[in-house]
């Protein structure tokens, strides 16, 4: 495996922008499709289930403890790493299979006695089997990147863009209830999963991942389980708080707007897709820079996990690169929220006031930015560290935060917008505490140099951010439309 961090972060950064550019107008078809309404608030609530699983058993847990493993395997003995891939890839099907059939039965009997059947239950129903299918791909995704082929993963989130675009354009006006379009997006979810699914098997084809398990297998994949165990314990906190967070904000839209002891509850049915939409625009730059260069580091980081020198040199390097790249990104996207969410959402359903709004949300997200990018690279240096208790610990305990700021925060005129600042805060807090324990595997992972590039990156942002402020206060009408908003973003 090559350690040219540079060029596979260039690789995965290049797909990963292209991905999340086609995944800007996935989400501004639906904006302007169906607005900041119910119906996207019950979209984006059903499709959070497939990917909380993802982010769990595929990009998460899962994959991080899989992936030192079979590097190790791959270097040792290729025979026995095939084995173990083959192993790991049916016991995750079987469990993601089974949950899916248990998942789906229960909706169909929650939605049997119903009166009026929920929109996100229905769609829930829809796009559940995508769980398995996305995890399996992140798994082959995994296997790529210890074969140093990391175009093919980066790409596949395209698939899953493309086809959900296609039939958001492709069925406009063909039905008169907008609950069966969007069924029709959901099951264009699927299909991508399949055909995620055939992709990252063709670009395996020429390395071979198949084998008849043996007992050393096994012996592996328990191996692996002790290590997972704990990643699971932290990633699974993590993903029941973001699942708590996706029900908080579609409260309203599941249950109405009634709440306990005859309050009314502060959020309105488009909470989620107001939320989801902000998301979507700060996890652009984390997406196309942060998560690449975690993405990309990793198995260098596995590979060196030995040599406390070199993977010193590379965690440094990492943060250098993130905090280059972050700092600008949140200063940025504070000055320019506005015109961004009336740039890529505005239209039809989608007023300038739905843009202003989610422009707020997106205001409690932005300042983080860079720590949210920076926890992906030191969570993935613990884990080559085969130290996944670390970030679990310090996980938890943010995660607990986050629900108590959530809960308090959308009682105060933020209102959905407390969600976000919850997020910010919860994220710097968790980067300060990461930053002082890495410190025994990393003794100093500050020296003179990251401290030079960072502050350079300071100065600079400040500069960047004049000149970015004095250009959107005189050029930027709120009422003026999308395609003035795009013309200032210019």
């Amino acid at each position: 495996m090559s350690d040219n961090l540079e060029r596979n972060t260039r690789t995965n950064w290049s797909l990963t922008l292209i991905s999340r550019m086609t995944g800007l107008v996935r989400d501004g078809a639906i904006s302007r499709l169906f607005g900041t309404g119910a119906l996207s608030s019950a979209f984006y609530f059903a499709f959070l289930i497939p990917n909380v699983f993802r982010r769990l058993f595929g990009e998460g847990a899962l994959a991080a403890a899989f992936l030192p493993s079979f590097s190790k395997l791959h270097h040792e003995d290729p025979e026995l790493a095939k084995q173990f891939a083959t192993l790991t890839i049916s016991k995750l099907v079987v469990l993601l299979g089974g949950i899916t059939i248990v998942g789906e039965l229960l909706l169909w009997w929650i939605i049997s006695v119903q009166a009026e059947p929920s929109a996100s239950l229905k769609l829930a129903m829809i796009m559940l089997p995508y769980m398995p299918l996305v995890c399996s791909v992140a798994i082959f995704a995994a296997m790529l990147h210890v074969h140093d082929k990391f175009g093919p993963p980066a790409a596949a989130p395209i698939i899953l863009n493309g086809l959900m675009i296609a039939a958001a354009f492709a069925f406009i006006g063909y039905f008169d209830n907008p609950l069966n379009h969007m069924m029709v997006i959901g099951l264009a979810v699927i299909v991508a999963g399949v055909i995620q699914v055939v992709w990252s098997l063709l670009a395996l084809r020429n390395f071979g991942w198949y084998a008849k398990e043996t007992p050393k297998s096994h012996g592996e994949f328990k191996v692996m389980t002790r290590r997972m165990i704990p990643m699971i314990i932290g990633l699974g906190t993590l993903q029941i708080n973001t699942l708590l967070d996706g029900l908080i904000a579609s409260w309203p839209t599941l249950f109405g707007d009634a709440f306990f002891f005859g309050l009314q509850y502060p959020l309105g049915e488009g909470a989620m897709g107001s939320l989801t939409w902000a998301q979507r625009l700060y996890q652009f730059p984390l997406g196309v820079f942060g998560i690449a260069v975690a993405t990309a580091i990793y198995p260098l980081l596995a590979k060196q996990s030995r040599d406390n020198d070199t993977f010193a040199a590379t965690m440094k390097r990492g943060l250098r690169l993130v905090v280059f790249i972050g700092l600008p990104a949140s200063a940025g996207l504070i000055l320019v929220r506005n015109p961004l969410a009336s740039a890529v959402f505005q239209g039809v359903n989608f007023t300038s006031q739905d843009a202003i709004l989610v422009g707020s949300i997106l205001l409690g997200y932005a300042p983080a930015v860079w720590a949210y990018s920076m926890t992906q690279v030191l969570t993935k240096g613990f884990y080559a560290k085969d130290d996944a208790m670390t970030p679990v610990k310090v996980a938890m305990f943010c995660v607990a935060l986050n629900l108590i700021l959530n809960v308090t925060l959308i009682w105060t005129p933020l209102r959905t917008a407390g969600l976000a600042w919850s997020t910010a805060i919860c994220a710097v807090i968790q980067v300060s505490i990461l930053m002082v324990y890495i410190r025994k595997h990393v003794h100093t992972i500050v020296d003179s140099d990251v401290l030079r590039s960072w502050l350079s990156t300071a100065l600079l942002t400040l500069l960047m951010g004049g000149a970015v402020a004095i250009t959107t206060q005189m050029m930027w009408n709120p009422t003026a439309g999308w395609l003035h908003s795009c013309w200032v973003l210019l």
